[in-house]
């Protein structure tokens, strides 16, 4: 069984590769992936709490059946992709976007087995390691899209989609992944390929609509270690 240790390496790695992905994205126009290209899997670590420590993701209108952390529980409710509060104008082109939670609160869950402690290091060094990551892949996001480079635009959307995968920020994860089909001309829910035009068309909504769900996952995990932080010992 690895060890608490070599978990963290392995966490770590993940970041640093992903790093490395959007570094040679900048460099040149990268090949599309392949259709084969599977979804990105959400970052399962071993867990060394018990079970019954662990958090279930419930419905949002029954916070009651919320198991607690015996530590420093997440949650009870996660947000949804759509929050009138973030952007109050609508989007005919954004029906979608309520359909999954922001984050997984299993993952998120796990992530946060691997701190050591409550002050939380090891986990809010991901988080913010994660904004700083997607707020870049944005801009080159907007770039790629102004200058219509397809390639690079799925290179970036398969870069954030295993980034968000691994933190459990699971709607930008979707929505990056189809982000990552279209630039690779790939409408993957019909099966069918696409013009550059049409595939420009679709990704478009896209970039709107995982700039809105990034933004309700960043201040719902901002909130989170705001809330559960403990001071570190001096």
């Amino acid at each position: 069984m690895p060890t608490m240790s070599h978990t963290k390496t392995a966490v770590k790695e993940s970041i640093k590769s992903t790093e490395r992905d959007l570094s040679a994205a900048r460099l040149r126009s990268p090949s599309p992936p392949t259709a084969s290209d599977a979804r990105a899997q959400s970052f399962s670590p071993t867990s060394p709490k018990p079970a019954a420590a662990r958090l279930t993701s419930p419905p949002p209108e029954s916070p009651s059946r919320v198991a607690v952390r015996e530590r420093t529980p997440a949650p009870a409710s996660v947000p949804f992709a759509i929050d009138p509060s973030v952007e109050p104008e609508s989007d005919p082109d954004d029906d979608e976007a309520g359909a999954e939670p922001v984050i997984d609160l299993e993952t998120f869950n796990q992530i946060l087995d691997l701190d050591e402690d409550d002050t939380h290091d090891f986990s809010l060094g991901m988080a913010e390691a994660y904004f700083t990551q997607a707020s870049t892949t944005f801009k080159d996001m907007d770039a790629a899209f102004e200058g219509k480079d397809l390639p690079k635009l799925s290179s970036l959307g398969h870069f954030l989609k295993g980034s968000s995968a691994a933190l459990g920020v699971s709607a930008v994860q979707a929505t990056c992944e189809d982000i990552q089909h279209y630039g690779a001309l790939r409408d993957e829910t019909n099966g069918t390929d696409l013009t550059e035009e049409a595939a420009l068309a679709k990704i478009g909504p896209l970039l709107k609509r995982v700039k809105r769900e990034y933004a309700i996952a960043e201040r719902w995990l901002q909130n989170w270690y705001k809330e559960h932080v403990a001071p570190a010992e001096v």
